[in-house]
Parts: structure tokens; sequence; C-alpha cells
């Protein structure tokens, strides 16, 4: 018998989809969005969708939303 296969969440970068196994972590999502590097610099800053900034290690959950400033 095969295991489950694992839970897709779809989260939102810059209104742009990105789907991720749930679990996974902000930096995930903005690797998957190619924004990581900007981020690690210090030239951008990650938000949720009430404008709070969240740390790379954040977790996700289905549907929220993210933004790279």
């Amino acid at each position: 018998m095969l295991p489950p296969a694992p839970t897709v969440w779809r989260v939102y970068v810059n209104q742009e989809p990105v789907d991720l196994i749930a679990g996974m972590t902000v930096r995930h999502a903005l690797i998957s969005a190619r924004l990581l590097e900007e981020v690690e610099r210090g030239d951008r800053r990650v938000y949720d969708a009430w404008g709070n900034e969240v740390g790379l290690e954040g977790a996700l959950a289905p549907e929220m939303k993210l933004y790279v400033k």
C-alpha cells in the first residue's frame, strides 16, 4: 500500500500562486518565487496581507498572501 500523498497548499507571493507541501516555510515560498536572494541581501522585506513583516522561517497557511517589497 502506498503512503498518502502529501498535502499541497497554495500560497501567493506578490499575487502569483505558489504550490508548496504543507509545513514548508516563507523561505520555501520565496525560493519558488525566485525572490529569496533579494530578501536575504536585505534589498527587500516580506509582509503578510495585513502589513506585518514576516521572517523567513515563518509558518505558512493555505491561501496565505505574502508581499515582497
